[in-house]
């Protein structure tokens, strides 16, 4: 050993990032294991080796004794090496260390090399771990059980089937983005597993295209996809000159296209968010135009939604993805209605609150309906009113008023 075998290890653990005294410990190991092959392993060894210079020590350990039994482990307080010692103490013997040191180089080089592997693999592990999150390219290496193999340099990934876009394929050689979801260790090195399904490459392909969103100008507060169909993405602008929508589209449509384009074709709907559930639900149903909506519930976050008869199909759109996506951005349940269907659950409605009504005898149709659209149609409740609180209404004056009242008493005699 020498100052050679130092600078070997600076190196090492410059490049490696495997700490000098690491490896020395790990050669002082292998020339203890050496020794003990020699001459067994009972013996008590101790190795070193400077770390300044490389010179290699090892001391056998034995016991001062009067009569040695396991001479081994143990010494005679006559011999030579023990005449200054005490019995009962331990001693430390030199031994010449040009009969093994050969075979613990040997063993000491076999542990660096796996060292620096081991090193290399968690060092890349870190570096991929980091970059959980992020788009890399690579280039396609294999395809297996229809899981693609991707060659990203260093190491390769994973993109299985349930990662990938049904409609998009892919070939052998074929160059391909994809966003890191995961970062395993493994005995062979990093296991990287990406998606090309994932809300977040879009995202990421939005910072790419759209110097607003990277400088934090144009924030994406939401995002929702479902893969090879459509992508609903909500934005927010913090400076007023600057349009969140317009910012992402580009002029002619130059910012948006290459991210369609990396997604094989799969719509995006750009929607600037509102605190305003009305605005923010009526934007989230892009591409179709809304008519109404009407908060049903604030506290669990209900809203109907009318759009004209034309419109029906393109709102809820194909196995009902677009108002799904919607629901999913807004985080509120929506409920889409035709103006149609609107007005035949009203029918629907004022016909069941009629019928509610009937038992009224000597009341006219007329006059009951004009009852159903005021909101009287509790029997019990109306048999309690004034004349006064019915002769608001059109078309009733103070003698039907009565008659109606009356009926209204009669019936729930």
């Amino acid at each position: 050993m020498s100052s050679e075998l130092i600078n070997a290890l600076e190196t090492i653990q410059k490049e490696k990032k495997i700490p000098k005294e690491e490896i020395l410990h790990v050669i002082e190991n292998a020339l203890v294991s050496a020794y003990k092959k020699h001459v067994g392993k009972a013996v008590n060894v101790e190795a070193k080796v400077d770390p300044e210079t490389g010179a290699m020590s090892a001391y056998v350990i034995k016991k001062v004794v009067e009569n040695v039994n396991n001479p081994l482990l143990e010494v005679s307080i006559k011999d030579e090496n023990a005449k200054e010692a005490k019995l009962g103490e331990e001693i430390k013997i030199p031994l010449d260390t040009d009969d093994f040191s050969r075979i613990a180089a040997q063993t000491a080089k076999q542990v660096i090399v796996q060292k620096i592997r081991e090193s290399e693999r968690d060092s890349l592990y870190e570096e991929m771990k980091a970059k959980i999150g992020e788009m890399i390219n690579g280039s396609i290496y294999k395809i297996s059980n229809k899981n693609i193999i991707v060659d990203l340099g260093k190491t390769e990934a994973i993109l299985p089937v349930s990662e990938q876009v049904a409609k998009e394929s892919f070939s052998v050689g074929q160059h391909i983005r994809a966003l890191i979801i995961k970062a395993e260790k493994n005995t062979k090195g990093p296991n990287i597993v990406l998606s090309r399904t994932h809300p977040d490459l879009v995202k990421v392909l939005f910072e790419l295209e759209v110097p607003e969103i990277y400088e934090k100008v144009v924030d994406i507060v939401n995002i929702v996809r479902e893969p090879g169909l459509r992508t609903k993405i909500s934005v927010i602008s913090h400076n007023s000159k600057v349009d969140p929508v317009g910012a992402c589209v580009g002029v002619k449509g130059a910012r948006i296209k290459p991210i369609i384009d990396e997604l094989r074709g799969e719509r995006i709907d750009l929607i600037p968010f509102s605190n305003d559930p009305v605005k923010y639900i009526t934007s989230a149903l892009s591409p179709a135009k809304v008519l109404t909506v009407a908060i049903i519930s604030e506290e669990e976050k209900k809203a109907e939604v009318i759009v004209s008869n034309d419109m029906l199909s393109l709102a809820i759109g194909k196995l009902g993805h677009n108002v799904r996506l919607a629901a999913r951005l807004t985080g509120w349940h929506i409920d889409v209605k035709s103006e149609e269907q609107k007005k035949q659950e009203m029918e629907q409605k004022i016909a069941t609150k009629a019928s509610a009504l009937e038992q009224l005898k000597g009341i006219s149709d007329k006059t009951i309906e004009l009852l159903v659209q005021a909101g009287f149609t509790n029997i019990n409740k109306i048999a309690e009113l004034k004349p006064e609180d019915l002769t608001t209404l059109p078309g009733i004056g103070e003698k039907t008023a009565e008659k109606i009242i009356e009926a209204a008493k009669q019936a729930i005699k």
